[in-house]
């Protein structure tokens, strides 16, 4: 089945639920979601990014705060399918991250591939365990917490 903008997978259901624009959308395509459980989705990682120019122009990396940004984004889409009418005209914001480790350096041509599980959800807050792959080898993973909020 080919995605288009309106694929509850594709593109335009991450524009519907996220704030995010270019240059700091951090989500490509979502591979598969169980509301209010888990997400799995992509990051195609492209040499044009605006962050590889600094970093680091003889070797480029993607930051490392970029690669968590990408992954409580998923959060926050997971979040935000999981409880439409919940989420409706409000932002989920990132507030918390734990244990945080960074195993392999993420480049250009990569494909990021990020899966984040519901451990905890209670009222407004949402607390996730966070992975982000590379060819199936584990480039970082963190504990997240998020909030719902009107503002």
């Amino acid at each position: 089945m080919d995605a288009t903008l309106d694929d509850d997978l594709g593109i335009g259901s991450i524009l519907k639920h996220l704030p995010h624009r270019y240059p700091f959308l951090l989500v490509d395509r979502i591979l598969d979601w169980e509301p209010g459980s888990r997400m799995t989705a992509i990051k195609n990682v492209t040499y044009n990014e605006p962050f590889f120019g600094g970093h680091f122009p003889d070797f480029p990396i993607m930051p490392g705060v970029l690669i968590v940004e990408a992954m409580v984004q998923v959060g926050g889409l997971l979040a935000c399918k999981s409880e439409p009418e919940a989420t409706r005209d409000k932002h989920v914001y990132f507030m918390g991250i734990d244990k945080a480790r960074f195993r392999r350096p993420v480049t250009p041509g990569d494909q990021l591939r990020m899966v984040v599980e519901v451990t905890k959800h209670r009222g407004k807050v949402w607390q996730f365990d966070a992975t982000a792959t590379v060819d199936g080898e584990r480039a970082a993973d963190a504990q997240l917490m998020a909030t719902i909020t009107a503002e």
